[in-house]
């Protein structure tokens, strides 16, 4: 099965997905927008529309979509509208992209209980919308992190 996430930067938020078992595998790229293949250096512009995503491809016998909900909560600010830490621009923007009805139902809920817990002490940000065209980002941003061994982003 597939989720979709914007969290920020994706290079973190790609490894903090790697990690979780029952995830099999991960891309980096770009989705939300308006422009047909877009490229890093467009969607830099914050002209596109997109937000820079990780596609995760994952095992629901041995990870529920939940468990990735859970994850995603866990590694980004939220309450940050169109951005996170120094990474600013609707590129970086908080976002679930769902797959179908299941992951819309599953991902309002946990968005819901977040916003009443009150540990946020701010309104969510986080856009739920259908997922549309995913588009891989160039290659070298695949496992940047893993790549690299860091810094990675601004969070």
């Amino acid at each position: 099965m597939k989720a979709t996430f914007g969290a920020g930067c994706f290079w973190g938020v790609e490894e903090a997905f790697r990690r979780i078992p029952g995830v099999t595998d991960t891309a980096v790229g770009y989705t939300g927008g308006h422009t047909e293949r877009p490229t890093y250096e467009a969607v830099c512009t914050d002209q596109t529309g997109h937000a820079e995503v990780v596609q995760v491809d994952y095992d629901p016998d041995q990870v529920g979509y939940d468990r990735l909900l859970e994850v995603f909560w866990s590694i980004h600010d939220p309450t940050q509208r169109d951005g996170q830490g120094w990474d600013l621009g609707s590129q970086y923007r908080s976002a679930i992209f769902y797959h179908d009805e299941e992951q819309r139902k599953a991902a309002e809920a946990s968005k819901e209980q977040l916003q009443a817990s009150g540990r946020l002490g701010q309104p969510i940000a986080t856009e739920i919308v259908p997922a549309s065209t995913f588009w891989r980002a160039e290659e070298y941003h695949q496992r940047y992190l893993q790549k690299t061994g860091g810094p990675g982003c601004h969070i």
